[in-house]
């Protein structure tokens, strides 16, 4: 472990002198270690010439299994060293918006009730194969089709265009108006503004222009920055239209035909942690429909 700990440093670093700073160990010694691991392997890891370190091609794809093996141990350490008694840990991937605006801020009514499970968060995206990674459910938006995964539909997704007052100059905006203030786009929903634009029967507007932001956080601020209108799930800026930092300038809300979901592994059916979980998230889901959100996921709406 000690040989495999100082090559993946001296990987990152491609310095010993460097990866025996960070491990408190000689230059010297980082050396001995590698030299015993190629040894051991009977492949050389390190190019060397002249003094410089590179990596072999052998060695840039065994850094990049070992980076990953040691990351597992280390998260497997902390799992370990954070069970309480009869707790545990549950590995969830989240939509990063989604887990700032609206997940984490009703965790303390979970651990309220469920102080003996840790729930990690990791953000992700895109969906992924359960059996590449180490995550025991994930929450994603899109459809609730995921290969070998159960699904349960959370809510649906209301857009409305929301921009700092400042920019409607006391007017008020009719769909028309709004074609001719800046845009701001989130970058995996580039066909949003000409949909919000058809349904509010403008068919001339430039729908493309104006700056695009990867994620919806980024989005909120650049609108109350005055940067632009942004076409945002309505419940990601609540809190931000109730204080009035950002306005309404036009009521016509796009409904997504897509949802939220907790998807998990058919596997993992049963699990009691997980259980527990999805039932406390289904019930906060289903308050929420009832008290704020415009309509369930695509299936619950068609009921």
């Amino acid at each position: 472990m000690e040989a495999l700990i100082a090559f993946e440093c001296a990987a990152r670093h491609l310095s010993f002198t460097r990866s025996g700073d960070e491990l408190a160990l000689t230059q010297s010694a980082i050396s001995r270690q590698i030299a015993a691991l190629e040894d051991y392997l009977g492949v050389p890891l390190f190019n060397r010439v002249k003094k410089r370190l590179s990596l072999t091609d052998a060695g840039q794809a065994y850094a990049q299994q070992i980076r990953g093996h040691l990351e597992r141990i280390e998260r497997d350490t902390l799992a370990a060293m954070a069970h309480r008694g009869a707790g545990g840990i549950l590995e969830l991937a989240v939509i990063p918006t989604f887990a700032t605006r609206w997940l984490i801020p009703r965790l303390p009514d979970f651990y309220a009730a469920h102080d003996h499970i840790t729930l990690n968060l990791t953000t992700r995206a895109e969906p992924f194969m359960f059996t590449d990674t180490p995550f025991d459910a994930a929450i994603h938006f899109g459809d609730p089709v995921w290969p070998g995964a159960i699904a349960h539909g959370l809510f649906g997704e209301e857009m409305t265009p929301v921009c700092h007052p400042r920019l409607l100059q006391g007017r008020t905006m009719t769909p028309a108006d709004l074609a001719g203030l800046t845009l701001l786009h989130q970058s995996a929903r580039p066909e949003a503004w000409r949909h919000w634009f058809a349904q509010a029967g403008v068919h001339d507007a430039d729908c493309m222009k104006g700056q695009r932001y990867e994620f919806f956080s980024m989005l909120v601020e650049a609108a109350r920055a005055g940067l632009g209108v942004a076409l945002l799930p309505r419940f990601f800026v609540l809190s931000e239209l109730a204080q009035g930092e950002l306005v309404i300038p036009c009521d016509i809300a796009l409904c997504n035909d897509k949802g939220y979901y907790l998807v998990y592994p058919e596997h993992k059916q049963g699990s009691p942690l997980l259980e527990t979980f999805k039932n406390w998230l289904l019930n906060t889901a289903h308050q929420y429909r009832e008290t704020v959100a415009p309509a369930g996921p695509p299936e619950q709406r068609a009921a």
